[in-house]
């Protein structure tokens, strides 16, 4: 069972000095990637199921990170992040200017389908590009509840997309898959922010069919992961 973030600064941080917190903000970042490749493995769904999941632990250790880092300054430490915390960062800062997203998957059999998600007014508008044929699709939340704008972005806030990888391949796990499934996200803002692009070849993030659910794609277009 995972605890709060305040049990776990009780349990592993209080009292701890700079260099005994800096050990543990990388063991929980090691810890992270662990479960991430994990689930990114072309064998996950093969696998044991854990309690709690992967998912689960991720999502509880990225937040025990946050207030790792906190206990860090707290005892005047300062946190520098890396680069890739760098790039999540910016990309969570810059979430609100986002206008377009544009999303494409599909195979060589099965065509490729293109989801659009138009942010660039006061209310969100999705459309569908699928077997040749193009229309708006209405998305729902969890609750079955019209998606908004904001709702949808904070959709894309929930998926830190910051951290994803570029480029998705099996080759990662010495993997080699043949035809399959390829997909493209392109994200465009409104600042000057230069387009976000990540891609997959039989390959996905870990929390890639959360995506898919944010986009409807499981109502409108076969579930293709």
């Amino acid at each position: 069972m995972m605890i709060s973030p305040e049990s776990y600064y009780e349990e592993h941080l209080k009292g701890k000095d700079y260099r005994q917190i800096v050990s543990i903000i990388r063991g929980l970042k090691n810890e992270m990637g662990r479960l991430k490749k994990m689930m990114e493995h072309p064998d996950y769904d093969t696998g044991v199921i854990m309690h709690p999941s992967e998912a689960v632990r991720v999502s509880c250790n990225r937040e025990y990170l946050e207030r790792a880092k906190q206990a860090l300054v707290e005892i005047g430490g300062t946190y520098i992040p890396s680069q890739a915390e760098q790039r999540a960062i910016d990309f969570t800062d810059n979430i609100n200017h986002i206008i377009k997203i544009t999303f494409s998957i599909g195979g060589f059999f099965g065509g490729n389908s293109i989801f659009v998600a138009d942010l660039s007014g006061n209310e969100l508008k999705f459309e569908s590009h699928c077997y040749d044929e193009q229309k708006s699709i209405d998305v729902y939340d969890e609750d079955g509840e019209p998606l908004t704008k904001d709702t949808f972005l904070d959709g894309i806030r929930k998926l830190h997309m910051g951290e994803w990888i570029r480029s998705y391949s099996p080759k990662r796990f010495n993997y080699m898959v043949l035809d399959g499934t390829q997909w493209e996200i392109e994200i465009e803002y409104n600042n000057g922010h230069k387009k976000v692009r990540f891609d997959g070849d039989n390959s996905y993030p870990y929390n890639f069919n959360d995506l898919q659910t944010l986009f409807g794609i499981e109502e409108d277009c076969e579930n293709v992961k």
